[in-house]
């Protein structure tokens, strides 16, 4: 739970955002796009956890640093909707819930276990943007993926690794907190930050 007078956020971080306010390199800063643009964030905020920058969808933003590093390392759920290159089969569902070897520092890692689930249903989503060159002509899927650990573009690398890779990744919650009426580009105020999984 979070300590009392700090501030805290929820956006949906569009889609070739990076997850900080701003950069210290001159050539990113005239090239990339940053959090600071969406919301007039006060002094110290900071973003608990990052999205890469193809990636969208929820992420926080707190004053409060011990918050941060808590979520960071407490093993809080994080679901994400992903959209597949090809009809994802049963056999690669059941490797990512058990577990798939994928690349982190140069060094193998076998991912830990996770909820994975095949999407029929789609709940409304915002377009994608035009520049996720999604093929109207081949065949996608949709899955949701829970994970407690956060790697680097883990969900991506898992997916590659069962051979559908991700053409669009969104997550849509962190522990008990969802993404739910945000549109890419909005910021909402959150009073108060306390996590506990959806199946606590």
């Amino acid at each position: 739970m979070s300590e009392p007078g700090h501030l805290h956020f929820k956006i949906y971080k569009p889609f070739e955002m990076l997850s900080q306010l701003h950069s210290n390199d001159a050539k990113e800063s005239r090239n990339k796009r940053f959090l600071s643009e969406l919301y007039n964030f006060p002094d110290g905020i900071m973003p608990i956890g990052r999205l890469d920058e193809k990636s969208e969808g929820l992420l926080l933003l707190t004053t409060d640093g011990k918050l941060s590093d808590l979520v960071n390392r407490s093993g809080i759920e994080k679901e994400y909707y992903v959209q597949l290159d090809g009809e994802i089969t049963n056999e690669a569902i059941e490797l990512l819930q058990i577990g798939v070897e994928i690349g982190f520092h140069g060094k193998k890692y076998i991912t830990k276990s996770t909820m994975v689930h095949r999407l029929y249903n789609l709940p409304a989503l915002p377009e994608p943007d035009k520049k996720l060159r999604i093929g109207r002509h081949r065949p996608t899927s949709w899955i949701s993926i829970t994970i407690t650990e956060g790697k680097f573009r883990q969900v991506r690398k898992m997916t590659a690794a069962v051979g559908f890779p991700t053409l669009r990744l969104i997550r849509i919650r962190i522990g008990n907190i969802n993404l739910k009426e945000l549109i890419p580009g909005s910021v909402s105020r959150i009073k108060e930050l306390s996590f506990v999984n959806s199946n606590e």
